[in-house]
């Protein structure tokens, strides 16, 4: 009777262990699922000339934005600078979303191999040294802020004319202090309370390499300049942000403020 006891006992056991192992399986998946951080690549073109923005937005449109999404690359924005009296420069503003650093490094390798875009960009590619398709071209990366992980196209319908599409670059004082505004629109809930208001953020995002850093870049959007002027009062009047700014330790963590507005071009994708 002892012997069959301690087996029904070391059956017990066993039977407990294996429902622990099985029940540990199933919820693990459920607490490792978890949106990973894209990589996003700002790329700016430099132009001087109107034939030189011709050329530039028919290679974008033809060749290079269909070349990215036959390689899986979705949600790209183009975006141009809102004139004002001021500007003397051209600019194509690109937004392009990475999964993943391997993606964004095999890009160019791939795009080479591709057959339809070597040849619908090739008056773009082949340009001569004596008429190039642009001054410069500068180039920044980034990576998502963790309340923020995917780009969010935005949902405006109002003609893309009059959209208003605020390209903001914060830069800090020192890398710890950047940390700390990093930190604000996530922990703090600077991002809930755009979230809030409807700003239609497309992304929020550390700079990992570019000119001017430590910083952050985000960009917010509007149907026109009247919302977007109405939607920033409310953002500063708002009292989440009063009382988000009135915290000692959020205190000093911008030293210089960039804004752009920007409108989507015909062949955005947003």
């Amino acid at each position: 009777m002892k012997i069959i006891r301690a087996l029904s006992l070391l059956v017990l056991v066993l039977t407990i262990s294996s429902f622990t192992k099985i029940s540990t399986n199933l919820i693990i998946p459920a607490r490792s699922v978890a949106v990973e951080r894209e990589f996003y690549q700002l790329k700016t073109y430099i132009l001087k000339t109107d034939q030189q923005v011709e050329t530039m937005d028919k290679y974008l449109k033809e060749a290079y934005i269909p070349g990215l999404k036959n390689l899986g690359i979705k949600s790209i924005g183009v975006f141009k600078p809102i004139k004002n009296e001021n500007d003397s420069i051209k600019k194509i503003i690109v937004l392009i979303p990475f999964s993943s650093m391997s993606q964004f490094l095999s890009l160019d390798e791939k795009l080479a191999k591709d057959k339809t875009y070597l040849a619908k960009g090739a008056d773009y590619l082949n340009t001569l040294y004596s008429q190039p398709t642009y001054k410069r071209i500068e180039s920044i990366l980034l990576r998502a802020f963790p309340d923020h992980p995917i780009l969010i196209p935005s949902k405006l319908d109002s003609p893309r004319a009059n959209r208003v599409y605020e390209l903001r670059n914060y830069e800090s004082a020192t890398e710890a202090y950047h940390k700390n505004k990093v930190e604000m629109f996530n922990a703090g809930g600077e991002i809930k309370l755009f979230n809030r208001l409807e700003c239609n953020a497309v992304f929020y995002a550390q700079v990992i390499s570019g000119p001017k850093m430590p910083n952050l870049m985000y960009m917010t959007t509007y149907a026109n300049q009247e919302s977007r002027d109405a939607h920033w009062k409310a953002f500063s009047d708002s009292p989440e942000w009063k009382s988000l700014i009135a915290i000692e330790k959020y205190k000093n963590n911008i030293s210089h403020i960039d804004k752009i507005f920007l409108y989507p071009t015909e062949y955005s994708d947003y």
